[in-house]
């Protein structure tokens, strides 16, 4: 069945509401991409720099930082441009792409956090064989299993969506391209209820799943920091896992709510969450897991001091 489509570009909406701050919804985007890519730079920068960091927690780290960038990447800089433009526009292979790596990212990163959950509640709760489970061979194992698993999630509904026909209907109510909020499916000529209940299973497959392997593994973990003799002891294992439990609550708490939404109703409501994942949460990926952190707050510091001396010697 060939593509007939007749629509050659998309009209994201974006914020109506907001048409007369246009300017400053633009600057304040950029000022957050800007944090974003800087910040998980930064972060990638330091783990790849300092030796002492060479360990699988900061491995996945290190991958999660890169998906940050990513994402935002994805749909931030197409945001930016046609708010600072005044222009609606997104060419048809454009909607299409930043359709699919948006769900592509996305679903790799519920996996990586699941995965970065299992790594965490191997440490805490069996840390005598923690050298012996979490390998570098098995790290690379997993990181490449969140790809598969993103790729297989995703790819039978971006081949769906680009062989349906659009006619005449081109305007997205979001300020971004989107398969899972069935936005975009709802324009085409054609029958929609199968190609739009494919992303839907298949994005809540890898939600809910990854969720539920999130929740097992913090629920073992903080029974057995629970049971920890002593303050100390149980102050370090919370601080250490606090970060990611926070990032978890933002990253699952806003998909959820959007996943549990009807596409059709409250679509302010959805915009607002959706701009909660994709920029709030990356935006304080950085902080969480930098000053949060006392290794990474550790090495930050003495890659600082090098930094110094280098800068006097010379």
């Amino acid at each position: 069945m060939l593509n007939h489509t007749s629509v050659t570009e998309f009209l994201l909406l974006g914020f109506p509401s907001l048409h007369h701050q246009q300017r400053l919804m633009a600057i304040t985007l950029l000022a957050s991409h800007l944090v974003i890519f800087v910040g998980n730079l930064l972060i990638i920068s330091l783990l790849l720099a300092e030796r002492d960091l060479y360990r699988p927690m900061y491995f996945f780290l290190c991958n999660l930082s890169c998906l940050e960038i990513f994402i935002a990447t994805s749909i931030l800089p197409k945001a930016i441009g046609n708010l600072l433009m005044g222009s609606k526009a997104i060419s048809y292979p454009g909607c299409l792409t930043q359709c699919y790596f948006y769900s592509l990212l996305g679903c790799i990163e519920f996996v990586l956090l699941a995965v970065m959950s299992y790594d965490r509640y191997v440490a805490i709760c069996h840390p005598l064989h923690y050298p012996m489970l979490i390998n570098s061979q098995l790290c690379l194992q997993l990181l490449l299993g969140s790809w598969a698993a993103g790729f297989l999630a995703t790819v039978a509904s971006a081949v769906l969506v680009a062989r349906m026909p659009f006619c005449n209907a081109n305007r997205i109510d979001h300020f971004f391209s989107d398969t899972d909020s069935a936005l975009l499916i709802k324009l085409s000529c054609a029958e929609t209820q199968i190609v739009e209940l494919i992303p839907f299973v298949a994005s809540s497959s890898i939600l809910l799943g990854s969720l539920g392997m999130t929740a097992m593994s913090y629920l073992y973990i903080m029974n057995t920091i629970l049971r920890l003799p002593s303050a100390s002891s149980r102050h370090k294992a919370f601080s250490t896992c606090s970060s990611y439990f926070t990032f978890v609550i933002l990253g699952y708490g806003s998909c959820i709510f959007m996943c549990i939404q009807p596409s059709s109703h409250h679509i302010s409501y959805n915009k607002a969450v959706a701009l909660l994942n994709t920029l709030v949460a990356p935006l304080m990926s950085p902080f969480l897991f930098s000053l949060r952190n006392q290794m990474m707050k550790g090495a930050l510091k003495a890659a600082w001091k090098r930094r110094v001396i280098n800068f006097v010697v010379v």
